[in-house]
């Protein structure tokens, strides 16, 4: 049979259309792909531009090759929708309906994408950490403290920037990646290379077909950590964060519970409790004295003197000397709502949640407030700013605390700073209650919070440094000293124990690696009328071990608190943890460990036993999470 020369053109023509369409319609999917991918690697170079300080062409180029898989795998996903979009309109044939559906996911990624990239090159500044939730709690915990760290002409460049860009994202997809019109009739063939390309998408946005799906830790390659969250994708560090929030149970799963639970075990190994007789004298005057805790926002070991800094806090430099300081104390973590945790509830910060926002949780934790409670105290709590920043007055009540004394106790025109009321405000509000309450014949554990010595380091009338957070540390302890000053002059002093400790590492000097153990090295300092133990401390230790030493001290029970070590029993395990996003440290020793979970490697080992440390701090980290998961 013959085949006319008209058949064989009309077979050509129809040939060659059909590989066209396909080309059409999975070009638009291609460039979707490669308009977000060229976004991504744009905002690196920005970022490196911003916070990597020296920097070479090699710098760059490995940080762009080693988060591309990041970056890809974010495309990915992002690109399956208009592969899901595509697919529909093969099959109904309603490419209005789809045209819009694909205009709308453009809109909404466009602005997604470029506002948590902005958000994360804008605040990296300030938590030296790739995106994850902790801001977002922050923010709608509440939003005017929230944005209190950041100077107006910040947040209105980081807002311009994103009106600007979110646009001009929108309009490249929209022009360039536009849903075409699918006239084929190869529908069958169309859509098993559309589920084709799905798949392919898929593998690629989870990372492969092995066990291990993509993770942030695929971008980390160099010992300068800014170059390593430089590579990081900010919406792939969220998302990972999103999907671990409430599972504690399966986190950190070093060891079988058998061998977590022998390590820790073995780190924790005590001498027999002593007898109140075998302890010999209390570090007090009186076994019951009125408790005040002074909780500094983001003092350091760095601000004084005595303990090898500068002279910044001079007035604590001072009381520590004819005090009881502890020269070797250390911060268990970054953040506020994680270090009062750590201070009222003995509880050891996390690297990736924060608890303070899960009130079903801390209504389960001890505290000092309840531990008291028993011996007949009440709790009070004061601080400037908005209680309710970070779930707070939900933790503080279920800790016990009965009056909470915040921005709304105080007058209009004494909220003088973008955190509320100064701390000089604060103290004197303290002080004012005391001396109504002395003659009551009642114990009071009162905890004050500072925030004056938060960013942006704004201060009422007070200028001795001209570096900002310097002046405002400075600010905060001259409030503490002339505080102290007047306290000693009143009948309250006598029986009164004040216990300073800061609630977190400090930001200056900013130099500082924020997984250096010197970074968390912190203060901590007993006074008052009822301390009979004066000098100095050298036992290693942490936030969590005040609980102990302060009920030890009062011949109180402590075993509710199980993270929880007397600084002043030589019997007791000594040892500092510490955590950072994804990281923590153990300081044990003489050594410190610190190990890097993003890596899966050691960040740290100084010392003749750090090596051997290292598997405690993973026991130490699992069974903490294990406890959580159990509350």
């Amino acid at each position: 049979m013959r085949t006319s020369p008209g058949r064989v053109r009309s077979w050509f023509r129809h040939a060659s259309t059909v590989p066209s369409m396909k080309l059409r319609w999975l070009r638009h999917l291609a460039v979707c792909f490669f308009v977000f991918l060229l976004f991504f690697e744009m905002s690196k170079l920005a970022f490196l531009v911003l916070y990597a300080g020296s920097l070479t062409g090699t710098d760059c180029m490995q940080t762009l090759w080693h988060g591309l898989s990041l970056d890809l795998s974010v495309c990915a996903y992002l690109t399956m929708v208009p592969t899901l979009l595509t697919l529909g309109e093969l099959w109904t044939k309603q490419r209005h309906r789809w045209a819009v559906a694909a205009t709308c996911f453009y809109a909404i990624s466009s602005l997604i994408v470029v506002t948590l990239t902005v958000v994360n090159i804008a605040l990296y500044g300030y938590w030296h950490f790739p995106l994850d939730t902790t801001p977002f709690f922050y923010f709608f915990s509440s939003p005017t403290d929230a944005m209190a760290s950041a100077p107006l002409w910040q947040g209105a460049l980081g807002l311009g920037t994103i009106i600007v860009l979110s646009p001009a994202l929108f309009f490249l997809l929209k022009r360039y990646a536009t849903l075409p019109s699918l006239a084929s009739p190869k529908r069958i063939m169309s859509s098993l290379v559309l589920l084709l390309t799905g798949g392919v998408l898929f593998l690629l946005g989870r990372g492969g077909i092995t066990v291990s799906t993509m993770n942030t830790g695929h971008a980390y390659f160099s010992d300068r950590i800014v170059l390593n969250h430089a590579a990081v994708n900010p919406l792939l560090s969220l998302g990972e964060s999103l999907a671990r929030e409430n599972d504690f149970a399966s986190q950190y799963r070093f060891f079988s519970d058998k061998d977590a639970t022998r390590l820790f075990n073995e780190l924790n190994q005590h001498a027999p409790v002593k007898t109140e007789a075998e302890q010999g004298d209390t570090i007090l005057y009186i076994d019951r004295p009125d408790v005040l805790f002074v909780v500094l926002e983001s003092f350091s070991a760095h601000l004084l003197p005595s303990l090898g800094g500068s002279p910044i806090a001079t007035q604590l430099d001072s009381i520590a000397q004819s005090g009881l300081l502890f020269t070797d104390i250390y911060a268990n973590s970054f953040r506020t709502d994680r270090g009062l945790v750590s201070i009222l509830s003995a509880l050891p910060a996390q690297p990736t949640n924060s608890l303070m926002k899960y009130p079903r949780k801390t209504q389960n934790l001890p505290s000092i407030a309840t531990a008291l409670q028993g011996a007949g105290y009440t709790a009070s709590y004061y601080y400037g700013g908005d209680a309710n920043f970070t779930n707070m007055r939900s933790y503080l009540t279920n800790a016990g605390f009965q009056r909470i004394v915040s921005d709304k106790d105080f007058a209009l025109s004494e909220r003088l700073s973008k955190w509320g009321a100064p701390d000089g405000t604060v103290f004197n509000r303290l002080l004012a209650d005391i001396k109504k309450e002395t003659k009551q014949g009642q114990h009071h554990l009162r905890v004050l919070q500072t925030s004056s010595s938060h960013e942006p380091f704004d201060v009422p009338n007070f200028s001795r440094f001209q570096h900002p957070a310097q002046n405002a540390f400075a600010y905060t302890d001259s409030c503490l000293g002339q505080f102290l000053r007047n306290l000693s002059r009143t009948e309250a002093w006598r029986r009164t124990l004040v216990v300073i400790v800061p609630d977190h590492q400090g930001c200056w000097p900013d130099t500082l690696d924020n997984l250096s153990p010197e970074r968390y090295r912190i203060p901590l300092v007993l006074t008052g009328g009822a301390l009979r133990l004066r000098g100095r401390n050298t036992t290693t230790g942490n936030q969590t071990d005040i609980i102990a030493t302060v009920l030890g001290a009062m011949h109180l029970p402590s075993e509710a608190f199980p993270f929880s070590k007397n600084l002043l029993d030589p019997a007791a395990p000594h040892y500092a943890f510490f955590s950072h996003p994804d990281a923590m440290g153990l300081v044990r020793g003489g050594s410190c460990a610190v190990y890097d979970n993003a890596t899966h490697k050691p960040h740290l080992l100084r010392g003749r036993d750090a090596e051997r440390n290292l598997p405690y701090a993973k026991a130490f980290l699992q069974k903490l999470y294990d406890a959580i998961a159990e509350r």
